[in-house]
């Protein structure tokens, strides 16, 4: 699969930087799920104060660039989260979408927002 391979690129080559820089001291797991938790802050904060999906995409295209790099921050340490971890971020999200499939199935979840324990 292509993209499980450029996933697996990437990992290695946010490895390599770490390394370069004797980062990897710094990359414990709780360290890392902070800066997911923080990037992912920085994300929402773009969006603060928008009311509605039209607003939201004009703030999306106002800030293009900026979304993109704080989407990309928590991508960055998801993945280091996972170097760090030993988990197959690929498998793991592959088991999660299949345990939602089976949490959501379509003839109850079509068009509703509602938690599957709420179906």
């Amino acid at each position: 699969m292509e993209a499980e391979r450029d996933l697996k690129a990437l990992q290695a080559r946010l490895e390599r930087f770490r390394d370069e820089r004797e980062w990897a001291r710094f990359h414990s797991p709780g360290n890392l799920a902070k800066a997911i938790n923080v990037e992912a802050a920085e994300l929402l904060e773009i969006f603060l104060w928008t009311n509605g999906r039209e607003e939201e995409g004009r703030v999306l295209e106002e800030r293009r660039a900026a979304v993109e790099s704080e989407l990309a921050d928590v991508l960055i340490h998801s993945l280091n989260f996972a170097s760090a971890t030993g988990i197959d971020l690929v498998a793991a999200a592959e088991r999660k979408v299949k345990a939602n499939e089976e949490r959501y199935p379509v003839a109850k979840a079509r068009g509703s927002a509602r938690k599957y324990t709420e179906l």
